[in-house]
């Protein structure tokens, strides 16, 4: 795992999205009717788009990876390509490795780039592209998250949990039984920084409470001290990436959303 710092309105726009992703889709996955020469012999990842950007001046945006239509009007909190229209729906698209480019323009006005964000494909990774910032005007950045995502043992389920909340700071994360008492909980992770990833544990299928309050917050305290919190229902075999984040136009209140891996 490794994790780094660094438009269109009309339904014709959206059938051009949809059409181009698919062309991307293929084209990374060969031609199964013509191997031989005509299969790709570069290496594949995955990759999706998840906004961030904390100016709604600047919301919503159109994704475009390696000059291909990879989302449009996506809000705060948006994610791609899992917000594309059936049957472009996915948790991630395929792309050839190697150095690769996400730019955002502006939905209202494509002739402004929001951002260009660089991302390095390694061949059966799984990338998550979050573009950060820009309350105020500031600079868009990124945080890349990169994992394998290998098959869930069977039976079970999958949660993991991604603080991108500057405002949060770093946090203590609980993963419970809904209303579960959080003065005799055990937390999942502790100390999770702004920008870092729990990797995740497995648990049996059923519905679950995520809640984080400040690092090292004393156990009686914790019941008023929660700074986010989300219910989420997870079936066998799949696998939920929750994300802390700051308000749409950052500091507080802090939100929390699950983004679908497996």
């Amino acid at each position: 795992m490794t994790v780094s710092m660094t438009t269109v309105r009309t339904s014709h726009s959206v059938r051009l999205t949809l059409a181009a992703v698919a062309t991307l889709v293929m084209g990374a996955c060969g031609t199964k009717d013509a191997p031989g020469p005509l299969e790709p012999t570069s290496g594949q990842g995955r990759i999706r788009f998840v906004n961030l950007i904390t100016d709604p001046s600047r919301n919503p945006v159109n994704a475009i990876l390696e000059n291909v239509p990879f989302g449009v009007n996506l809000g705060y909190t948006a994610a791609t390509p899992a917000s594309l229209p059936s049957p472009s729906t996915a948790n991630f698209a395929p792309i050839y490795e190697g150095a690769r480019t996400l730019v955002l323009k502006k939905t209202a006005d494509t002739s402004v780039v929001v951002a260009t964000l660089p991302i390095t494909v390694t061949a059966a990774t799984d990338y998550t592209l979050y573009a950060t910032g820009g309350t105020g005007g500031a600079t868009v950045t990124s945080v890349i998250v990169g994992e394998t995502n290998p098959a869930i043992t069977t039976g079970q389920a999958k949660l993991k949990v991604m603080n991108m909340s500057p405002t949060a700071g770093a946090v203590d994360v609980f993963i419970t039984p809904v209303n579960a008492d959080l003065t005799t909980a055990t937390p999942v992770a502790e100390n999770l920084g702004t920008s870092v990833i729990f990797a995740g544990a497995l648990f049996a299928p059923g519905t679950y409470s995520v809640r984080t309050v400040p690092a090292g917050t004393l156990a009686a305290d914790r019941p008023a001290a929660v700074n986010s919190t989300l219910s989420v229902t997870v079936a066998a075999g799949n696998g939920r990436t929750i994300v802390i984040a700051d308000a749409a136009t950052g500091g507080t209140p802090l939100r929390s959303f699950a983004l679908t891996d497996q």
